[in-house]
């Protein structure tokens, strides 16, 4: 069936029955195209049969649908007209991995970082209302999100906004791990009471059927239903807030969540949905480990094993095993993740010391704010978050952190260009860094790196920043230099050009020399290390020589180290420094591979620009 849906108006043509049969190829489509290219798999399988309800009653052609976070807008896609383009997920000829205004028209609003959802669509239902409209808009939002500081901002609104607008709470108990949090205990209690919703449902028929005075009774039932349900149900909080209440749903009941949908479709007042469904559904392997196939790389649907192996030890296991082997000789040190100790390798320490550990939910503006006051009580705190979600709290940094000059140590994973495209790249942070006073930026090339700066950083006083990027972190020396605050390592030396390279750029620059080498042009390649405060003296020295300077990272080019250093030596042969980076623009997505040979940021292709500025 899946092969003849070519838009929304097509599955409506479909009876109901015919739904679930509809939903297992979906989740076979989904299976085959995961598992060949990677991509956010569990909460895809989770949400089968509620996105493909919302479709079947909602005309969202017109109406507007809203995916808080995006990674579970899969479905979304197949159904939209867009299962050719699916077959290459998150290539660069592919499909985007979350939803993109520019992509299709049912992709009403871009998302890729969560809590954004209620306020996005709460948006665009007052911009409705203003121009006096009539089309429906649905947020989906997962129960993770929910613990966003935004999500409880826009929670708050909704009710003074407008009067028409529903949100759906997808309850999974998950959100990238284990949901953490009162509200998410709060919750679990809702789940608790659907013996209690499905009496509620057989007292209301029951009245119905009483001759005469049946629906007066029900009106009767309904005010004392209103008193107990305090007791009873803490769906009260968000009728407090406004909202009417309804749930819990089982999220894999095709039939009934359509009837549902139907029945709520024309009310015009502020909903919540709420809809209980299994992350990972349908796979096995998903459904007992889904912070394992949140997001994958690509896989073998038969074992579960995936096709291609990390050389070496990745950034994240080197960072999750070093920051476990100084906590062993320091019990002041603590460890904080905002919702996701695998991804950033904190799962081990979670487990080894979680008297240590403190996992927030996904809330990186309260997590520097919390390590801050952490710090401010005398202990060493260490905040692990990817790159591109640390920019949701700069300003806690700014404020809470850098003002008091604070010790908080936080490690930006993922630093550098990703495979889910524009809301993921880790290559805009240092734009705002660079301004911060008290801050130090450090970038190690390797394992050894990264460990040995992660336990000098631990002994400043101020507060530091790591950045390192996702992927294999195995040995680029034999050995390495002594580690001197604010000293890069010259790695090789020759020629008339030193080459500047940070973080794991190291090894691109390495292959870059080699290159040249080959063709009798020798260069020096230099270890940057730290990015704030950078080996200034050793520029000069190069600069006073005659020798020409090229930086190269795994970041913007209009406001990484670059720009710090041409910067720097303004009006002193500055003109002798060239930049080589990721363009000021939107980079799609794809592989990290096939965007730098698409921008020319190859071993290859340096060594070309490199020949040609001697």
């Amino acid at each position: 069936m899946l092969e003849t849906i070519h838009s929304p108006h097509d599955l409506k043509k479909l009876p109901v029955d015919a739904l679930p049969a509809l939903a297992a190829e979906i989740r076979q489509e989904l299976l085959a195209v995961v598992s060949r290219h990677g991509g956010h798999l569990a909460s895809n399988l989770g949400v089968v049969e509620l996105v493909l309800a919302l479709h079947y009653v909602f005309d969202f052609a017109q109406d507007a649908l809203v995916f808080d976070t995006g990674h579970q807008c899969y479905v979304h896609k197949l159904l939209t007209g867009r299962g050719e383009r699916f077959q290459q997920l998150r290539q660069a000829d592919g499909c985007c991995g979350f939803p993109l205004r520019a992509e299709s028209p049912y992709d009403c609003f871009g998302t890729g970082h969560s809590g954004t959802g209620i306020s996005a669509a709460l948006g665009l239902a007052a911009a409705r209302d203003n121009a006096h409209g009539h089309r429906k808009v649905v947020t989906i939002l997962g129960d993770g999100a929910l613990g966003c500081g935004s999500s409880f901002e826009g929670l708050n609104n909704i009710s003074v906004t407008t009067k028409d607008f529903i949100l759906v709470l997808n309850d999974n108990k998950m959100s990238i791990s284990p949901n953490v949090g009162a509200f998410s205990r709060c919750l679990s209690r809702v789940i608790s009471t659907k013996s209690y919703n499905s009496f509620k449902a057989f007292c209301r028929n029951a009245l119905l059927r009483v001759p005469f005075a049946g629906r007066r009774l029900k009106g009767w039932i309904s005010h004392l239903e209103g008193a107990t349900k305090y007791l009873l149900v803490p769906s009260a909080i968000f009728e407090e807030l406004g909202l009417r209440y309804f749930g819990p749903l089982d999220g894999h009941d095709l039939p009934e969540l359509v009837r549902t949908f139907q029945r709520i479709k024309h009310l015009r007042q502020p909903l919540l949905l709420h809809v209980l469904t299994t992350k990972g559904k349908g796979y096995p392997a998903a459904e007992q480990n889904p912070a394992c196939y949140h997001s994958t790389p690509a896989f073998d649907q038969s074992n579960a094993k995936p096709t291609k192996k990390n050389a070496g030890p990745t950034f994240s296991t080197a960072f999750g095993q070093a920051l476990q082997a100084l906590r062993a000789d320091d019990p002041q040190l603590l460890a904080i993740t905002a919702g996701m100790p695998e991804g950033t390798g904190l799962l081990d320490f979670s487990q080894n010391y979680p008297e240590s550990f403190f996992d927030v939910g996904i809330s990186e503006g309260h997590a520097v704010a919390f390590a801050a006051g952490l710090a401010a009580g005398g202990r060493r705190p260490v905040f692990a978050v990817y790159a591109s979600f640390s920019q949701r709290a700069m300003d806690y940094v700014f404020h809470d952190v850098c003002l008091q000059k604070l010790p908080v140590l936080l490690c930006l994973d993922r630093a550098g260009v990703v495979q889910d495209g524009p809301t993921h790249h880790g290559i805009q942070d240092l734009a705002f860094w660079r301004t911060l006073p008290n801050l130090a930026v450090l970038q190690p090339c390797d394992a050894e790196e990264l460990q040995a700066m992660l336990a000098l950083a631990l002994t400043r006083q101020h507060a530091v920043i790591l950045r390192y990027p996702a992927g294999s972190a195995s040995a680029l020396a034999d050995s390495h230099a002594d580690y001197a605050w604010g000293r890069a390592e010259v790695l090789r030396r020759g020629g008339r050009l030193a080459l500047w390279a940070v973080g794991r750029e190291v090894q691109t620059a390495l292959a870059a020399a080699d290159i040249l080498a080959e063709q009798g042009v020798p260069i020096t390649v230099v270890n940057t290390r730290f990015v704030m405060p950078f080996d200034e003296a050793l520029m000069r020295q190069q600069l006073d020589d005659g020798m020409r300077v090229v930086t190269l990272e795994d970041h913007n080019i209009a406001s990484g180290f670059g720009s710090i250093a041409k910067e720097f030596f303004a009006g002193h042969a500055s003109g002798r420094i060239e930049k080589l980076g990721w363009p000021n623009e939107v980079l799609g997505w794809g592989s990290p591979a096939g965007l730098r040979e698409r921008y020319g940021l190859t071993a290859a292709a340096i060594a070309e620009r490199l020949r040609a500025l001697l």
